[in-house]
């Protein structure tokens, strides 16, 4: 009997990010009943961001206008697509999710545009891992699979 390593390896990687944002979602409950939480954030990421920069329009025209609206779905579509993702329910679907949440952070805080983007722990692997996992469900016209 042969091992399907490739289903097996992305299975592993689905189990792990699903756990990692059932988790991140559980951390950010209390921005549920407390936006100024996730205001805080975005307002020190804004006095770092420089003048002119994507981090710094995005801060003033998306995500500090919308902070209401971001402290809810943040952490309810972080631990959303963790379960989703541990219970391999709309795998690509949740994956996307989760990489458009992901790049969201990076693009306000700024990590993005920085070398240090490459080797945090939060940064390449999880934006790497959730954008295969979304693009690995999808089945393509040219798709090698059968």
């Amino acid at each position: 009997m042969a091992i399907d390593r490739q289903g097996t390896g992305l299975t592993v990687i689905r189990l792990c990010l699903g756990v990692f944002f059932v988790f991140e979602g559980i951390g950010k409950v209390a921005w549920l009943t407390d936006a100024s939480i996730l205001a805080g954030r975005f307002h020190g990421w804004l006095g770092d961001a420089a003048a002119g920069s994507a981090s710094r329009w995005y801060l003033e025209h998306v995500a500090i206008p919308g902070v209401q609206l971001f402290a809810r779905l943040v952490p309810l579509g972080e631990f959303a697509a963790g379960v989703a993702l541990l219970v391999g329910f709309w795998t690509p679907l949740a994956a996307f999710l989760a990489f458009f949440m992901v790049m969201n952070i990076h693009v306000a805080s700024g990590a993005l545009f920085k070398m240090s983007f490459l080797t945090n722990g939060y940064g390449l692997p999880v934006v790497g891992s959730t954008l295969g996992l979304a693009i690995g469900g999808i089945r393509l016209p040219f798709s090698l699979r059968k």
